[in-house]
């Protein structure tokens, strides 16, 4: 019998209180003040991808990083890949300029590498930010040393997105000319000429969980490697209910007590591991995937 692919499976870990949703509540300079919640949402994390035998990646803040060191090595020790997912969830147009990325990115990796882990060769930007506006980034990451990104979104929305990108993982050239990295999209599915968002997040607590599951299915069967994203705090049901406009309470907090349950439902159906394992069992690390620019 045939193994089924290897699906990648992904953490954005990152504290409640730094989602862009409620931004306005918690400014970089209070975040110290929030007392955390993280070790409530990845113990129970941890614990369901060990008791499946599963294997993940942590994009880790660097701030997180510098503050719990522990949960960095924790995660290294349990086998999961470390990659880095900036150091304060700023948008790629916050950070504006090739150079303020290129800092914020030793930043990042001098604290996962002080924390125990080692030197990230995966990046996401927050929020998926890297898009035709920000293009640049792929310059910045390729000189850095990075083999794959996954902040490139091919749908349409308002924050992030290229619609008009390769949904499946492909090598993108750098447009200063100086290389190429592998990006590797978060899922979608292909439904009326559009990119449906199946990847994760608050598209994993929208979606019925059976609705989703058959789309991955369906990815599975076109050949298709799907990159799932989600986070601690999704895996919280009982962190702190802040006032904010509806839309932004809906997508934060819907179905929080069904995560865990959706995801073991999925664990024990599909086949995961790390981005980098799922790149590489498919030989697309080697050059070999097409080329997009």
């Amino acid at each position: 019998m045939t193994e089924r692919p290897l699906h990648a499976l992904s953490f954005d870990v990152e504290e409640f209180f730094q989602v862009a949703n409620l931004k306005e509540h918690f400014p970089p300079d209070k975040w110290d003040d929030v007392p955390s919640r993280l070790d409530v949402g990845m113990d129970a994390i941890l614990a369901l991808l060990d008791a499946h035998g599963a294997r993940a990646t942590m994009f880790f803040l660097g701030w997180i990083a510098e503050r719990h060191p522990a949960l960095v090595r924790r995660c290294v020790d349990a086998g999961h890949e470390i990659a880095s997912h900036g150091y304060e969830h700023k948008f790629l147009g916050e950070i504006a300029t090739p150079e303020a990325l290129d800092l914020d990115l030793a930043r990042t990796e001098e604290a996962l590498i002080a924390a125990g882990g080692p030197r990230p060769v995966g990046f996401r930007a927050s929020t998926f930010t890297l898009t035709r506006d920000t293009w640049w980034a792929f310059d910045v990451l390729v000189a850095r040393g990075y083999q794959y990104d996954s902040s490139v979104h091919p749908v349409r929305h308002p924050t992030y997105g290229v619609p008009d990108f390769e949904p499946t993982p492909s090598v993108v050239h750098a447009p200063g000319g100086g290389g190429e990295i592998v990006e590797f999209p978060v899922a979608t599915y292909p439904m009326i000429g559009k990119n449906m968002p199946v990847g994760g997040g608050g598209y994993f607590r929208l979606l019925p969980g059976w609705l989703h599951r058959s789309a991955m299915r369906g990815l599975e069967r076109k050949g298709r490697p799907v990159a799932l994203y989600l986070h601690p705090w999704e895996f919280d049901p009982g962190q702190p209910r802040m006032e904010a406009p509806f839309l932004k309470r809906f997508r934060h907090y819907l179905n929080l007590d069904k995560s865990l349950g959706r995801l073991e439902r999925l664990v024990k159906e599909f086949r995961f591991g790390t981005m980098l394992e799922a790149l590489e069992e498919r030989g697309l690390l080697s050059g070999a995937a097409s080329k997009v620019s």
